[in-house]
């Protein structure tokens, strides 16, 4: 066996199909977000525009939470020092996880390294669990959700994307005994639309079955309090497991669910990748307790960032850019080719200073490929014109068409 062969094809083919990623090498401008420095290709840094972060509202920014996690870095160090149940336990820790259980009005909450890991943990520990367990889940679910499943070796139903005649048909259909669980995200982060949540449960009462919801692109974003969607649509206490993350609209880093407290003991008790991982810092976790606990009190960095979201839908559509139809803070274009795609994307930032990642397969299906957009707080005016205007320009240079 020539492995070298086979890895070198392996790359080939993804160069082939446009899908080959690349990491873009930049460093923030602490205070001055959107604002970076970019290094790759060029003799020195140069200042660039960030326009793709999931750093939503711009709390790895703030004030607060920087001052948080200066003030941990000096009180207790740098790292947890192992696992939660061999010295990674802090005090830190177990005020995080009273306040998201808070944040959602559930009895208890878990905190993982990742939203990846406390999908892929929780899902497959739980459907373990149960015996004969089914799970049902939508085609759009993230990868970790995906993997959870798999991992998990239960039975799974796909059910079409929010659609509910075909979730009931396939609830209707399986076996009455067997324990059932409706996995399902509140923001799907690549098209921005939102999941029917109160329907998902009234189907889930009616055939008895548990509820899971990945709120990992609403949590701090929607909501009086950033609880997320189920919050803002009040269905919180109908949901069973929330599931949500912490390096997103919070701006640090981790993953977390919130539920009863017996179920958040079988998960502690239970999930390999809960146990065997070294814990979040206590820096980290410091961060992300200030950064909840400030997005609890303040709206004003969701209204300034969902203004800006409905500016830029608005001013890429009256330019005749294909901007998707989109109920929330995401704005996605579509290309429909990944290759473009990556074009486009290499021409803003080499060109224009603006810094956006092309999504392609397998994050989202063939034919569809797209810029994805996330306006923050701190995009103003002045910076979407920019935008438009660049973006306007490289449709004309590639001679795509503009809507008339």
């Amino acid at each position: 066996m020539d492995y070298q062969r086979v890895f070198s094809q392996a790359i080939d083919r993804l160069h082939a199909e446009g899908r080959y990623r690349v990491f873009i090498d930049i460093l923030r401008d602490k205070g001055s977000y959107p604002n970076a420095r970019c290094f790759a290709g060029h003799n020195g840094p140069k200042p660039i525009t960030v326009w793709c972060s999931n750093d939503y509202l711009a709390m790895g920014q703030h004030p607060a939470v920087i001052a948080a996690m200066e003030e941990a870095l000096h009180d207790v160090g740098a790292g947890s020092g192992g696992t939660r149940n061999i010295g990674g336990n802090t005090h830190y820790h177990i005020d995080l996880e009273a306040e998201l259980a808070d944040l959602h009005g559930k009895e208890g909450a878990l905190l993982f390294t990742s939203g990846y890991i406390s999908n892929e943990a929780t899902l497959s520990t739980l459907a373990q669990i149960l015996p004969g367990c089914i799970v049902f889940s939508d085609e759009l679910n993230h990868a970790s959700m995906i993997a959870g499943i798999r991992n998990s070796g239960c039975e799974k139903r796909i059910w079409r994307h929010n659609d509910l005649d075909h979730l009931e048909a396939l609830l209707a259909e399986a076996d009455e005994d067997a324990p059932r669980l409706i996995a399902f995200e509140s923001v799907y982060s690549m098209d921005g639309d939102i999941a029917p949540i109160a329907a998902i449960c009234d189907l889930a009462e009616k055939y008895n079955a548990l509820t899971y919801c990945d709120e990992v692109h609403a949590v701090g974003m929607y909501g009086p309090r950033g609880g997320g969607i189920t919050e803002r649509d009040a269905v919180a206490d109908r949901v069973t497991i929330i599931e949500g993350t912490l390096g997103k609209a919070f701006g640090v880093m981790g993953g977390y669910i919130a539920a009863d407290k017996m179920i958040v003991d079988v998960i502690r008790s239970y999930a390999p990748g809960f146990i065997f991982t070294t814990s979040l810092s206590p820096v980290l976790v410091a961060g992300a307790l200030a950064a909840v606990r400030h997005l609890k009190a303040s709206g004003d960095e969701r209204a300034a960032q969902q203004a800006g979201a409905a500016a830029l839908k608005t001013m890429l559509a009256e330019a005749g850019l294909p901007v998707m139809e989109s109920a929330t803070h995401i704005v996605p274009l579509m290309v429909g080719d990944p290759v473009r795609a990556k074009r486009i994307s290499d021409i803003l930032l080499a060109e224009y200073g603006i810094y956006v990642q092309p999504i392609n397969y397998p994050t989202v299906p063939r034919g569809t490929e797209r810029l994805r957009f996330t306006p923050g707080p701190a995009h103003d005016q002045a910076m979407m014109r920019a935008l438009v205007g660049a973006l306007v320009e490289i449709w004309d240079r590639l001679e795509m068409r503009l809507a008339a």
